[in-house]
């Protein structure tokens, strides 16, 4: 999350040269996504998102205050008020400040999403991606509560945590995953405007039901995510009303 960046072709033939490498863009973008409609969707609402509030804004550096449908989105304490304040928690999730934010989070949802969603069936990858956004939105509004925050990649560290889980799991070696949750960490202390108490809340879901998500039960993978999705609820219920 972040607070608020040829030679000559015959003409018989040019029409399929250039249809060619569309082509291959479209077959690439379908064999990524193949068995994770989850993840496709999620992107496409991302990217979605953030072209509407691009266009309202007139802007792609910053989106969020000239955007109506950003000011709707965006998390922010002092706007936090019942009975929209848990729904703002989540569709923030779906919201990014620039387009270099939306960029490097949808290229890492894309690289770790459809991978994840595969081995853990949609129905849990997705309760379990709504756990990481909740979980990331309750850190944030408990220790920044007066700092605006969007983006999806507190749950981008929730699967970089079920990651390292399923890394465990397999018997592989995990040093791999722990150094992307390391050098993401350590950018996210060290770069300012990065929430990184929205990465912690993301990555806490991802480390705590990591383990029984990626069980080879499909019953325990579906309870694991449906409970960490009820508990992620709770927290944010729990800190709106501190709060």
């Amino acid at each position: 999350m972040r607070k608020i960046r040829y030679g000559h072709i015959s003409p018989d033939i040019s029409q399929y040269a250039q249809a060619a490498p569309y082509r291959s863009r479209m077959q690439f973008v379908r064999s990524l996504f193949r068995g994770a409609p989850a993840t496709a969707l999620i992107t496409v609402v991302c990217l979605g998102v953030f072209v509407i509030t691009a266009l309202q804004s007139h802007s792609i550096s910053n989106v969020v205050w000239g955007s109506s449908l950003a000011e709707n989105m965006v998390l922010f304490g002092p706007f936090i008020d019942a009975p929209s304040a848990t729904l703002r928690t989540l569709l923030a999730g779906f919201l990014h400040v620039d387009i270099s934010h939306v960029a490097v989070n949808m290229i890492t949802l894309a690289l770790l999403g459809p991978q994840l969603e595969r081995r853990l069936g949609t129905g849990p990858y997705s309760l379990l991606y709504a756990a990481g956004v909740l979980g990331s939105s309750a850190s944030v509004l408990e220790w920044n509560y007066d700092v605006p925050t969007a983006g999806a990649s507190g749950a981008l560290y929730m699967l970089m945590g079920v990651l390292l889980a399923l890394s465990m799991r397999q018997k592989v070696n995990v040093r791999a995953p722990l150094a992307l949750v390391g050098a993401n960490l350590a950018y996210s202390v060290l770069s300012p405007g990065i929430s990184l108490w929205g990465h912690l809340g993301g990555l806490v879901v991802g480390l705590l039901a990591g383990w029984p998500v990626t069980s080879v039960k499909k019953r325990v993978r579906w309870l694991a995510s449906a409970l960490a999705a009820v508990a992620a609820v709770a927290a944010v219920a729990l800190v709106i009303g501190v709060a």
